[in-house]
């Protein structure tokens, strides 16, 4: 039972049951990462993202948001301890550096720099448990928990990505494929664009598309400039977002397994790797032919991740979060989430049909955080499982209709720009009702003045 005051619930007793929440949700969390740690060593033979990361306390990192995760812990912190943190850091990486570099030790895709932001991290997860009490310690082991996350969530995105490409043999690009003609294939389409731009059009965009976690950061430090004064977090930010879409995509991927088109229908995206398993070299010349769809073998090294794109739905969910930012980064969330789109079309690693179930996916995701962190009610239910129909009638339709949809493309192609625009639509409206609304105090009416009678 709530212990009552003067007939009212004590702040403790509301705590109480948020506290058991998310240390369910902890639970889960360490309990599911121990069953991926088990799929990994199963199915491909290969450490999980727990023994990964691991691994990097002391061994060369991979590439990763090691120092982006160090920087969303530092939101708890003074100035004065982000410039010490952030200089033990780079300090311990030089030592590190120096010791590999005397030693001659291999590193991962040259990556030299990470340990020291993971060794801060950890060792502010010690002072917060042995140095700091009540809320400080709260919000220390809050922020350090944010930045672990980050990189957890990374680690375990590549472990879904290795599992999907040993588990699924058999990919579906050729429904993918067939489907996107309702659209005019694009990705054929922007691909022939972006080669046309030469060396500058490429590099900017594979930095754009390379850097999608920088973009991440710098919308969610803004989001979070003010924890350290008002001493708690905010309770809605694109981490969440982030991290459930992260969470939930891969998941997807194991039922719809997809390579891409510069895979199915190009050389690969090395040049050369994945013209043996090819359907047919065609990208970005020729436009695949309108025949009946069936599934195709492909190696065991490529990951199945087009379907949906999820770095159209992480950028969808950077454009939606930077919205309330300044205007500067509105700008910059605009740019980041249309050079995604052309990147991802034209490097041809997604179709079309990708993009628009990524934009769904995205919405619907953060409509149900957006719920979760507010309190379900029935706006919320209902625009949660409008974006889950209309997501799921995507992928049902890409597999069962692809040749209805290509035959017919003045048809299928504006329904299918209309469920994506009915589901951004609805979030708009929805979402508009759920902000507060500034209202104008009521002014007292005026009496009028009385003439004084002679």
């Amino acid at each position: 039972m709530f212990s009552r005051i003067n007939g009212k619930i004590t702040l403790a007793a509301r705590r109480r049951p948020r506290a058991i929440l998310w240390a369910t949700v902890g639970v889960a969390a360490f309990g599911f990462l121990i069953v991926l740690e088990i799929a990994a060593r199963r199915y491909t033979g290969s450490p999980g993202p727990m023994t990964n990361q691991v691994k990097e306390v002391i061994f060369a990192p991979k590439p990763g948001p090691l120092y982006a995760g160090m920087a969303l812990m530092m939101v708890v912190l003074t100035w004065r301890q982000r410039f010490i943190a952030a200089g033990v850091a780079i300090g311990i990486d030089v030592v590190f550096v120096l010791v590999r570099w005397a030693v001659d030790a291999k590193t991962t895709d040259g990556h030299f720099f990470g340990n020291g932001a993971l060794w801060v991290m950890l060792g502010y997860a010690v002072i917060a448990v042995t140095r700091r009490t009540g809320r400080e310690r709260v919000l220390l082991l809050k922020g350090v928990g944010l930045g672990l996350l980050l990189v957890a969530g990374r680690k375990t995105g590549d472990t879904w990505l290795l599992i999907t490409s040993k588990t699924r043999p058999m990919v579906l690009d050729q429904y993918v494929a067939t489907a996107d003609h309702a659209l005019g294939n694009p990705s054929w389409l922007v691909g022939r664009m972006v080669r046309a731009t030469g060396p500058i059009g490429n590099h900017l965009l594979g930095w754009v598309y390379a850097q999608l976690a920088v973009a991440a950061v710098v919308v969610a430090l803004y989001q979070l400039r003010n924890v350290r004064v008002e001493r708690r977090f905010p309770r809605h930010h694109l981490v969440r977002t982030f991290l459930v879409i992260g969470l939930l995509g891969p998941g997807i991927y194991m039922l719809f397994p997809v390579v891409g088109p510069v895979f199915a229908y190009g050389p690969g995206a090395s040049g050369t790797g994945g013209v043996h398993w090819a359907v047919a070299n065609l990208w970005p010349d020729t436009p695949p032919p309108v025949n009946t769809p069936f599934p195709v073998p492909y190696d065991e090294i490529t990951p199945r991740n087009c379907m949906p794109s999820l770095h159209t739905a992480w950028a969808t969910a950077i454009f939606i979060h930077s919205r309330k930012g300044p205007r500067i980064l509105r700008l910059a969330g605009t740019f980041w989430l249309i050079a995604t789109l052309g990147a991802t079309l034209g490097f041809g690693y997604h179709y079309g049909a990708d993009l628009i179930a990524g934009v769904v996916f995205a919405l619907t995701v953060e409509a149900a955080v957006r719920s979760f962190d507010r309190g379900w009610d029935r706006s919320g239910i209902q625009l949660v499982a409008y974006g889950a129909v209309v997501f799921a009638a995507l992928l049902m339709s890409y597999r069962y209709l692809p040749m209805e949809m290509a035959q017919h493309p003045w048809v299928f192609g504006p329904l299918l720009l209309l469920a994506m625009g009915s589901v951004v639509h609805g979030y708009l409206r929805t979402t508009r009702r759920w902000e507060p609304r500034a209202t104008l105090a009521r002014q007292p009416e005026r009496q009028p003045e009385l003439s004084a009678v002679p």
